[in-house]
């Protein structure tokens, strides 16, 4: 196996420790609406929603009468994709694939999505690539991505503290840069748009907040299932200072605003 493919397996096993829906049913989908709108998306579009965990996306895109494809690595997660646009009375396809190589055709859609996921996949030119590929000139790409100096990618920073990441490989949060994504994107492109935007996350309490994500984020659940008592205490102290120093509110609730870079491609 290639190192990144060892990696994304490693991945692959981490995200399906947690549950995504768990943290989607408190997450308010203003992330997933905000795009869809910036996109511009019409009726009757081919979308393909990559790394798309639970459908929050793809279910924005179906409320807009769009044809839409979702694709993850995690098939649980795809098992809830589909009850959620079903509730709704929505039909969504979905596909177990990996975002580095997805099972499409050559220019078959007319925009592909991605929001905080294929900014995790080791092989960042391969994605970008990918991503490319299957969207027909003159298509869209959007791909939201966490700010490696918002409070997500502050909370990532603490897990590398306890669990190192793979070495040789590039952060995922450069894709929350505008000089990552021209890197990526430019020469295939017609306009590269970013702009910087933040997602609210309301919770009870912040020690509500740590709890939450150390039960359903997989790779916290994971890091902490990996060290022992002393420094799964240091973790957790870690974590409460980061959603602690995020905190806008002032009566014991958690709430916070973490920043994150949407990036709008025009295919060249």
């Amino acid at each position: 196996m290639t190192e990144y493919a060892i990696v994304t397996q490693a991945q692959q096993k981490a995200w399906s420790l947690g549950d995504l829906g768990k943290l989607a049913a408190h997450t308010p989908p203003v992330y997933a609406e905000s795009l869809c709108e910036d996109l511009d998306l019409q009726p009757g579009e081919r979308v393909l929603d990559v790394a798309a965990g639970t459908g929050t996306t793809s279910i924005a895109a179906l409320r807009r009468f769009c044809e839409v494809v979702a694709t993850d690595f995690v098939p649980e997660s795809l098992v809830q994709a589909t009850r959620l646009a079903e509730a709704e009375g929505l039909e969504l396809e979905v596909h177990t694939a990996d975002a580095q190589e997805l099972p499409f055709e050559d220019d078959f859609f007319d925009v592909a999505v991605s929001t905080f996921g294929t900014m995790f996949a080791p092989d960042q030119q391969r994605t970008a690539e990918e991503l490319l590929r299957v969207v027909r000139p003159g298509g869209r790409i959007g791909v939201l991505s966490w700010c490696p100096d918002g409070i997500i990618g502050d909370y990532a920073a603490t897990i590398g503290k306890y669990i190192a990441a793979p070495p040789g490989l590039r952060s995922p949060f450069e894709w929350g840069t505008d000089a990552r994504v021209h890197e990526l994107f430019d020469g295939h492109a017609k306009a590269v748009r970013t702009v910087r935007r933040a997602q609210p996350f309301r919770y009870p309490s912040v020690q509500f907040a740590v709890e939450y994500f150390r039960a359903w984020y997989g790779p916290a659940r994971g890091a902490f299932a990996r060290l022992d008592e002393e420094h799964r205490t240091a973790l957790h102290a870690d974590m409460t200072a980061v959603w602690s120093a995020g905190n806008r509110a002032t009566n014991g609730s958690l709430v916070a605003y973490a920043d994150y870079l949407q990036t709008i491609v025009v295919k060249a």
